[in-house]
């Protein structure tokens, strides 16, 4: 499921503009415009918005006056000209405050805060009889990652290399939080550096996981567990 996204603002200029940075992102959908608060209010009371993009100096209501009136208001980030604004903003519990003219690269560090704020490094699990799927961040880009297609992944310094059937997969990405989301998923930690899926492999040894001609070297405090599931 995407992350739906509301803009709200009164220049058609600055709404074209956010609409071409979220577009880029594979994750996230816009499920609507608006140019001032007053329709944010109505399209808020009627659909379920995960992400909201809004201005704060609009026509008849604020941006940060809607927020005060939002009994269960959805994640927000700011997007204005105006840096005064900023304090008033972090105390309604914005995620970010974006000053315009927004780069993408600013934006993407918004979008990344709000990742980290939903814990959405989470694996979408359909049900456990579905397939799995987690999402993965390199460069620009979220990749949708069927579980059962990763072979294997590496650490290499702070990057994660995700091996799957058919490709690599390079992400800024802690091999120890890749672990937590596979939890569960029929991964196996072998070493301070590779994480295998089980499904693949196709023989161990004492020092070793195989997957097809492969070998992964298992590091001397992960050998009692491989040992466990060796059982």
């Amino acid at each position: 499921m995407k992350i739906r996204c509301l803009i709200v603002d009164d220049e058609p200029l600055a709404i074209q503009l956010l609409q071409k940075h979220i577009a880029q992102l594979d994750l996230f959908e816009v499920m609507g415009t608006c140019t001032n608060a007053i329709q944010a209010l109505s399209v808020l009371q009627r659909h379920t918005v995960d992400l909201l993009f809004m201005d704060i100096k609009m026509p008849q209501l604020s941006g940060l006056d809607l927020l005060k009136n939002l009994q269960h208001p959805p994640k927000t980030i700011l997007t204005t000209a105006y840096r005064e604004f900023a304090l008033d903003g972090f105390e309604l519990g914005v995620i970010d405050y974006l000053l315009k003219p927004i780069t993408f690269d600013r934006f993407f560090k918004s979008v990344e805060r709000y990742l980290n704020t939903v814990n959405y490094t989470v694996p979408e699990v359909l049900s456990s009889s579905e397939v799995q799927f987690v999402y993965l961040k390199s460069g620009h880009k979220f990749f949708k990652v069927n579980t059962h297609d990763i072979l294997y992944a590496e650490s290499l310094k702070d990057y994660v290399h995700v091996h799957t059937k058919e490709n690599v997969i390079i992400s800024k990405y802690k091999i120890s939080d890749l672990e937590k989301e596979l939890n569960g998923k029929g991964f196996l930690r072998i070493h301070r550096s590779f994480i295998v899926n089980l499904e693949h492999v196709t023989a161990f040894t004492t020092n070793d996981v195989e997957i097809g001609k492969l070998e992964l070297p298992i590091g001397d405090t992960y050998k009692a567990l491989v040992q466990q599931v060796k059982r």
